[in-house]
């Protein structure tokens, strides 16, 4: 009887996929959670809360978003075998 060669792989949940998980996940959490922002104070540079802190996470969204797809191309190396860089 011949193993299966995903068998060998593996487990699929691993710290790094959870990692992954996590940086592509809080940015839904921070944008869905409205009563945590739904105010004017503090004003940034005469622009309300509500307004930069939306915008402070499209940066914060973008830099977790590249993180996570780093530490996705190195999970793939790794389980293909190659260099972990």
């Amino acid at each position: 009887m011949s193993q299966d060669p995903e068998e060998n792989r593996g487990p699929v949940v691993t710290p790094l996929r959870v990692v992954i998980g996590l940086c592509l996940f809080a940015p839904f959490v921070a944008m869905l959670w409205v009563g945590s922002y739904a105010k004017a104070d503090p004003a940034l540079a005469g622009i309300p809360f509500f307004y930069w802190y939306q915008m402070a996470w499209v940066v914060i969204s973008t830099a977790l978003t590249a993180v996570a797809y780093k530490l996705w191309q190195r999970d793939q190396r790794a389980r293909r075998g190659g260099d972990s860089r």
